[in-house]
């Protein structure tokens, strides 16, 4: 039986074909909810397609997938209601201008007006408000991400965050609506191999707490459920990840 938090995931013989042509192909696997899965390939494999096919936010072309027991692509409106999108570029990306603080504001006033229960809605502001804080409390405990430590506390700029500071960001965004599916792309970019370590420790955490997870890499750490891709045998196939993103996409944003 499924875990109250955690989605199980799994694919078979999972492809997706796009206007330049192959994407990926023959994807089969299955994760048990609380997974920390690596989807692991060189750039313009495919990865951060299979990405958003399993987050229910591009369809696919072939085979079937299931998240939560939803099954893809059929209902991918209710997938996106329980998973939630790390760093993905042109999709979910962090606005450089925008601070800290008001990064997690808009993102808890939003889940506050669109996530919460009807039952929430009716209590009284100051409370509502109250719970709001503690749930951004709560996300940056799970990402790791200590304000007092940014340069300028809260009132950091994105622009100014290191790669690691702004990935522990995105996670923390992404908890804010306590998903059962966390999605994350390129999580070794640019990274050294001291901060790769703690980017997949922060990971394995958020898995170890229950949420299931979905991260893109190059290379996959020991210990990980690992789901490879590979270059698309077309030679009409797109050659880089950014090139894939309009092939058949559910939803323009996250």
């Amino acid at each position: 039986m499924e875990s109250p938090h955690g989605a199980a995931v799994s694919a078979e013989d999972l492809g997706l074909e796009g206007p330049r042509g192959r994407v990926f192909r023959n994807v089969t696997f299955s994760a048990e909810p609380g997974s920390l899965v690596a989807v692991e390939g060189p750039s313009g494999s495919g990865r951060t397609c299979l990405l958003l096919a399993l987050t229910g936010r591009m369809r696919t072309t072939e085979g079937h997938a299931e998240t939560g027991g939803l099954r893809l692509p059929g209902q991918a409106a209710a997938v996106r209601r329980i998973a939630a999108l790390g760093p993905v570029p042109a999709v979910s990306e962090l606005d450089p201008a925008f601070t800290v603080a008001e990064h997690l504001n808009e993102r808890a006033q939003l889940q506050g007006r669109y996530g919460a229960s009807l039952r929430t809605l009716l209590r009284p502001r100051a409370e509502r408000r109250a719970l709001a804080a503690a749930r951004v409390d709560e996300a940056l405990d799970a990402a790791g991400l200590d304000l007092a430590t940014l340069p300028k506390s809260e009132r950091t700029s994105v622009r100014d965050l290191e790669r690691l500071e702004a990935l522990r960001l995105s996670v923390a965004l992404a908890l804010i609506g306590k998903p059962r599916l966390l999605a994350v792309d390129d999580t070794d970019l640019k990274l050294s191999d001291a901060e790769r370590t703690l980017a997949w420790a922060l990971l394995r955490s958020v898995a170890d707490a229950g949420t299931t997870v979905l991260a893109v890499c190059s290379e996959a750490p020991e210990n990980t459920h690992v789901v490879r891709t590979a270059p698309a045998p077309d030679t009409t196939a797109p050659t880089t990840d950014e090139e894939t993103a309009d092939a058949h996409p559910e939803t323009g944003r996250a």
